[in-house]
């Protein structure tokens, strides 16, 4: 193997100390009585030989190398991007978006898009009015309602009178409040999303302004969604009261991108009328052609259709849809959730089947826009672990961390420029941030990819034993390696330094030897692991043994790396994920942006 010759020649110090199973081939005269295969983050399989002396168990011990001449990919700078949905005005919670907090644990997340859609976006009706308090409904005592209200009504005269970025401090029992409406509300909002039946949603001008008010304060760009379900009698899009919306949005300058619905695949069950793609490409065009006559929004970027998971009929779809509207959009979109959010368990998070689900779909994806449009940007957007709105203590919980890197892994080295992760703040479980407004798991975990990975992907090259394959076993990979250039906004590592986030899914400790340009350079390691008795099931987590939480509304804490020393085997507990940095590697593919 040239692989295991070039660790060889790196003159990688093997001295008596070395595992005996470990590259028998040091030792002449040993047969070669092992192959093994691992993946590269690429996607491909290179299976190499290793020599084994009889009577040896394999080793846990993995040879490391990563290629630093150039990047196999480049993704967008906002890889790792929000999603929120309109259910947030149903709820109450869209009155909260100047939350000082909120808009701290958002600017960790920047730079990204903010993407205000969902299954209520087609019944979204935009009304230039000003203040709704009067006429905003909900559950609860007529006290209840009143007292919420003015308190709304009093945080808005507030906001007025700030200049800039408009930040609120809303008093502890204002939010109390908010979170007895949000609970009954949730309900009823549970009941609309199992039944596949929606309400009108009403989104005001006061309501888009403190929207577009959270992403600029947070440094996210905008894409909203618009409804794509109001039809003229001959199926054709009637464009009049997104017309509306874009002429109240070009008034107040706002720099927004631009969709229509949300996955038109399930039109029919929705409304009980259906939008091909044929269809789907003109209401696009149409789209497109208002916002060019809109001089704001003449070069909008404009994102969709936004399908479900790629089955026969969503490609059907999608065929339509590029044949007619392929070079109409700016990326082509779709989004996935992993499993039903009703019947998961925790051990769900932990099969390898099910996080390789997803690579099925990328390939699919992937085969139609290159034959409409090569070279087109796809981006995935309402990416979640769950649908149904996930489970607590599930899909918020340190486990479902696994599918969420193994995701950003995946899409990042097979070639995916965006992916939207729904959702930053909602009524269910597969967000961010609590109704409390505390960081969640995932939270942490996109906080530390944002500030160690930079769009730059790398190859790996892996080397060791793995267990013995069994006939008509698919042998499925438990430990996961990924790497990239570390992110050039990171001002404590110097251009060219390498970042590796790595998941091991097994129930022991892997241990791995960094060799070829990584070897015996100095590492930092972040591990993320579950904090207190909960386990995998836990909501709060440790940075290398330290409980991470933010020290103030405005204050995000210092993620301290543990320095390892150079040379050192980097060693991989149980059921965790860790990214390690690499410093000093002065890859050729690192230096300039």
């Amino acid at each position: 193997s040239e692989l295991i010759r070039g660790f060889l020649l790196s003159g990688m110090p093997c001295p008596s100390s070395c595992p005996p199973g470990l590259f028998a081939l040091m030792a002449p005269g040993l047969a070669l009585v092992a192959t093994f295969s691992l993946p590269s983050q690429a996607g491909d399989r290179r299976t190499l030989p290793v020599a084994k002396p009889s009577g040896v168990k394999g080793r846990t011990l993995i040879l490391l190398d990563v290629n630093t001449k150039s990047p196999v990919r480049i993704i967008s700078e906002n890889f790792l991007s929000l999603q929120l949905d309109p259910s947030i005005i149903h709820d109450g919670w869209l009155d909260f978006l100047s939350s000082r907090r909120l808009v701290t644990l958002a600017r960790g997340l920047a730079p990204a898009f903010l993407r205000f859609a969902g299954k209520r976006t087609d019944f979204l009706q935009f009304h230039n009015v000003k203040n709704p308090a009067k006429s905003r409904g909900g559950p609860g005592p007529d006290y209840y309602l009143k007292n919420y209200e003015d308190d709304i009504v009093r945080s808005d005269i507030a906001l007025d009178k700030q200049k800039g970025c408009k930040i609120a401090q809303h008093p502890d029992i204002m939010l109390e409040l908010q979170r007895e409406k949000a609970a009954q509300m949730h309900l009823v909002l549970l009941k609309e999303q199992f039944s596949n039946t929606y309400s009108n949603l009403t989104l005001t001008a006061r309501s888009l302004d403190k929207l577009y008010n959270f992403a600029d304060c947070s440094g996210l760009h905008l894409i909203f969604a618009l409804n794509a379900l109001r039809r003229n009698p001959n199926n054709s899009w009637n464009s009049s009261n997104a017309l509306s919306l874009l002429k109240y949005s070009a008034s107040k300058k706002y720099n927004i991108s631009w969709e229509l619905g949300n996955e038109p695949n399930n039109y029919r069950t929705l409304i009980g009328r259906s939008v091909n793609g044929s269809q789907l490409g003109k209401d696009y065009i149409q789209l497109r052609s208002l916002l060019q006559l809109i001089r704001t929004y003449s070069k909008a970027n404009l994102y969709g259709p936004n399908i479900g998971r790629p089955r026969k009929n969503v490609i059907a779809l999608l065929e339509g849809f590029m044949k007619v509207a392929g070079s109409t959009v700016d990326a082509v979109t779709w989004q996935h959730y992993y499993i039903d959010g009703r019947v998961s368990k925790v051990t769900d998070f932990l099969k390898t089947r099910l996080l390789d689900t997803l690579s099925d779909q990328i390939r699919k994806i992937q085969k139609v826009v290159n034959t409409y449009t090569p070279g087109k940007k796809i981006w995935l957007e309402g990416v979640g672990a769950t649908s149904a709105g996930g489970m607590n203590n599930l899909s918020d919980s340190y486990a479902a961390g696994f599918l969420w890197l193994n995701t950003l892994g995946m899409l990042a080295s097979q070639g995916i420029d965006v992916v939207v992760r729904h959702s930053f703040l909602d009524h269910g479980h597969n967000h961010l941030v609590d109704q409390n407004f505390n960081p969640l798991p995932d939270y942490w975990l996109s906080l530390l990819y944002k500030r160690l990975i930079g769009p730059k992907v790398l190859a790996i090259h892996m080397a060791g034993l793995q267990r013995k394959h069994r006939p008509g076993r698919v042998i499925r990979d438990k430990l996961r390696i990924y790497a990239h250039c570390t992110s050039y906004h990171n001002h404590n590592y110097v251009r060219g330094s390498i970042t590796l986030y790595i998941i091991n899914l097994h129930r022991s400790r892997k241990k791995i030897k960094l060799a070829g340009t990584l070897r015996d350079k100095i590492v930092h390691q972040y591990l993320l692991q579950p904090y207190g008795k909960d386990g995998l099931h836990s909501k709060s987590v440790q940075l290398n043994g330290q409980p991470l939480a933010m020290v103030d509304d405005g204050t995000l804490p210092d993620l301290k790396p543990r320095p390892l020393r150079a040379g050192r085997t980097l060693v991989i507990p149980p059921l965790t994920m860790s990214f390690y940095v690499v410093k000093n590697v002065n890859a050729l593919a690192c230096r300039y942006q």
